[in-house]
């Protein structure tokens, strides 16, 4: 399974509901916090390209934020990059 990174701030919704659907599926993730680390968040854009959280990579594939996850889902295609396929 590859490694899960989730960048999240102490209050964010999104970050929350993220975390509760991965947990649905199995998976555990690395969390980094950038409300806490402007280092962190100056990495966070610079791979994603986008300044809100969460922002979730899976492997080396940027998933992006909650509804992204969600509908990568219902895609079918979460399933097989939480499996190391892609």
């Amino acid at each position: 399974m590859p490694t899960i990174t989730m960048y999240t701030t102490a209050v964010c919704p999104y970050c929350v509901a993220a975390k509760n659907f991965l947990k649905s599926r199995g998976a555990s993730w690395q969390e980094v916090r950038v409300d806490t680390d402007p280092q962190a968040r100056a990495t966070m854009m610079q791979a994603s390209q986008r300044t809100s959280v969460p922002q979730i990579f899976i492997g080396d594939v940027h998933v992006g934020g909650y509804d992204d996850l969600v509908a990568l889902d219902r895609a079918g295609g979460l399933k097989p990059l939480l499996e190391g396929g892609a």
